[in-house]
């Protein structure tokens, strides 16, 4: 049995260590709320409070016209505090019905028992955050803050998230070329310019309320973001929806798999329409995919204008030159040559064999003279810019295909075939950018999408025409293929575009698809087409160049001239009725006709010298004291402005006679003189209520009656 003292010093042993033990405890409460305090107070807000970058306002697309191609509309999540300090309970009970019945009135997705619920679950867990719908339009926004509660905005515990969501506005209309960037993808004119348009994100300080779920701590942003720039196209919408209608009622007549449409502006370069359809599963079409620009094909007998370019700059042929062609078909090697129909003579002029597309006549030529030197005629056709990108900028350009000799798939057969625009790729955009040179007078210029970019109303930068090729051929050989170009459409394989208001110059283009691997062009009558047409007009003043290039026509039908040439022809007609450019001043050199003219109204003479001197109308101010006119009188030569001085008048205190002026000039007269004005009606002055020579005082009310 131990003794007393013993129990005594064990009873001490723990005391001690109780009181160690509870001084450490206390040690380490001071040190986590006082010494490291801040430290893990840090740390806690850390892992509660992040910022949170808010995406800018991404530029507009505009046409040439200003007309809106794609925009950023915005959307919002908006949720709701219901535990928000300055929610009491009896607000919130008199409240929770009402807001659920508007809440499901406007969103049907769930009824005012659901909505209910959940609001009273969140307000009895103490939950900070109830996300009430996402994708909210702007207009929806602002009907519910006008819903219970959520009316008194932060007090009553809306909280809401802007997000932007691009869209096109016409749809599909140059969609694919407008394009779109997604997931580091980048497409289109989108694409090309996403560091522009995209702006600068800001940050906004947000609060971690419950898993994946966030909100913003306070209604201002930590960093405003910046706005991109907005970028004006050079497509036009009006030609671009002629383009599209047309190639899709062609599309849908041949029963085709797709096809692209190219207007392009002869000296600049401009695109005013590209349209690319494609047909879809559903049997719709869409804008898919830009075959315009990024799908190199064999281009057929269009690319025949290319080889006796070379002939005719290179000095070995004339347009009157005769070659044989028999009954059109020829051999070389194990490989047969022959014409889309049988020529009407044996022999043919080259000027004949352009414009009836044979393909025997444009072989003969090509191999007759560079056959022993075939380098010569590819070196050639490199100088057209055929064998490389045109540098578009845009993502997606395809890469073209001109064989050189020294090509391992270069063989016997090659030169032939390149003749009449076989084993050769080229897009269409680089077809037409070819043609284009030629209604050029030789200029080749580069294909261009963009006129400027702007932020905020100024330019920050302007593009300009360029040049890729200042003289491709000789002038004397530009000359030669306008003939050449001009006689498809008179009695060439062209002529049934019928166009009578003005001339158009082109080539037609029928080309049979390869199938890929070794399955060849297909088998006889199995054989699937690529039908095209481009050209330019008006032949004797090219403004446009256009190409059109169908897939697959399965009709039956699949000729250039029939298929590819209607579109060009409804497109053609279209620009040609809707431009002032084409259209003749039917008053050009003549005096106006100044006696029929009308009266001038009363005005300052600042702006109606303007008026007259933009319209080309003589006129002559019978004073240059005043800068007000009183009336005007006019013969059939000029027109006389008589003035009037309204302003010496109004600082002697005297009203002058304000009738014929409009509402904004007599304001800006009456109110910088003191005078306290009322308007009735619209339009011009025709009573004052202080009658002309009037003494006033400042502050004195004048009423104008409008008419």
């Amino acid at each position: 049995m131990e003794n007393r003292k013993d129990i005594l010093w064990r009873t001490y042993l723990v005391y001690i260590f109780m009181c160690v033990f509870a001084l450490s405890i206390v040690y380490r409460i001071v040190q986590v709320q006082v010494i490291e305090g801040d430290m893990w107070r840090e740390k806690a807000k850390q892992l509660t409070t992040a910022y949170v970058n808010i995406d800018a306002s991404r530029g507009n697309i505009f046409d040439e016209n200003g007309n809106l191609l794609a925009t950023s509309l915005p959307y919002y999540e908006v949720g709701i505090d219901v535990n928000a300090p300055s929610l009491s309970k009896d607000t919130f009970n008199k409240y929770v019905g009402p807001l659920a019945e508007d809440l499901a009135t406007l969103f049907p997705d769930k009824t005012k028992k659901e909505f209910k619920k959940t609001l009273r679950n969140a307000r009895e867990t103490n939950d900070r955050y109830v996300v009430l719908h996402r994708n909210v339009s702007y207009k929806d926004l602002q009907k519910m803050k006008t819903f219970p509660m959520l009316k008194k905005g932060k007090r009553g515990g809306l909280v809401y998230i802007q997000t932007n969501r691009r869209e096109l506005p016409f749809q599909i209309l140059a969609a694919r070329t407008i394009g779109y960037t997604r997931d580091n993808y980048k497409v289109g004119i989108e694409g090309a310019y996403d560091s522009i348009l995209c702006g600068t994100s800001g940050k906004r300080l947000m609060q971690k309320v419950a898993a994946d779920v966030w909100r913003p701590i306070n209604d201002d942003n930590e960093i405003e973001p910046k706005n991109g720039n907005d970028i004006y196209t050079t497509i036009d919408v009006n030609i671009q929806d002629v383009a599209e209608t047309a190639l899709k009622k062609a599309l849908i007549k041949n029963n085709a798999s797709h096809g692209c449409v190219v207007l392009m502006e002869v000296k600049t370069g401009e695109i005013r329409a590209i349209a690319n359809l494609t047909r879809t599963d559903s049997g719709e079409y869409s804008e898919r995919l830009n075959y315009a620009m990024g799908y190199p094909t064999e281009p057929g007998s269009t690319f025949k204008l290319a080889s006796l370019l070379v002939a005719l700059d290179d000095g070995y042929v004339d347009l009157d030159d005769v070659f044989e062609v028999g009954n059109g078909e020829c051999m070389y090697y194990n490989k047969k040559v022959k014409d889309s129909h049988p020529p009407k003579k044996p022999e043919l002029t080259v000027q004949e064999i352009f414009e009836t597309s044979s393909n025997v006549g444009t072989t003969k030529v090509i191999t007759k003279y560079y056959t022993k030197d075939p380098q010569k005629f590819v070196d050639k056709l490199l100088t057209f810019n055929l064998g490389k990108q045109l540098g578009l900028g845009i993502p997606g350009e395809g890469i073209p295909l001109i064989k050189n000799v020294k090509d391992k798939h270069w063989s016997g057969l090659t030169l032939p075939q390149m003749a009449y625009g076989y084993e050769v790729l080229v897009t269409p955009l680089q077809t037409l950018t070819l043609y284009n040179a030629i209604a050029n007078n030789a200029v080749m210029v580069k294909p261009r999408f963009i006129k400027e970019i702007i932020n905020n109303g100024v330019v920050v930068k302007k593009f300009s025409p360029e040049i890729i090729n200042d003289a491709i051929v000789k002038q004397s050989t530009v000359q030669k293929a306008k003939r050449m170009l001009e006689g498809v459409v008179e009695r060439g394989s062209g002529k049934g575009l019928n166009i009578t208001a003005f001339k158009v110059a082109g080539k037609t283009g029928t080309a049979q698809i390869a199938l890929g691997g070794k399955k060849g062009y297909g088998t006889e009558g199995n054989h699937i087409y690529q039908a095209s047409f481009v050209g330019y007009f008006p032949a004797e003043k090219p403004l446009y160049t256009c190409i059109v290039v169908i897939n697959s026509p399965s009709n039956g039908t699949y000729y250039g001239a029939l298929v590819a040439g209607p579109v060009f022809k409804e497109v053609a007609e279209k620009v040609y009725s809707n431009s002032l450019d084409f259209q003749t001043e039917i008053n050009k050199g003549k005096m106006p006709l100044l006696s029929k003219a009308p009266e001038m109204i009363k005005g300052k003479k600042q702006d109606l010298d303007y008026v007259l001197a933009d319209l080309n109308i003589p006129f002559k101010n019978t004073t240059t004291e005043s800068n007000w006119i009183a009336n005007s009188k006019t013969d059939s030569t000029e027109i006389t402005l008589q003035g009037v001085d309204l302003e010496t008048q109004l600082k002697k205190g005297m009203v002058p006679n304000l009738q014929g002026l409009s509402a904004k000039d007599a304001l800006f007269l009456l109110e910088n003189n003191g005078l306290n004005v009322k308007l009735q009606g619209f339009g011009e002055v025709k009573k004052q209520s202080l009658e002309a020579g009037t003494k006033f005082f400042k502050g004195s009310q004048i009423v104008l009656t409008l008419g």
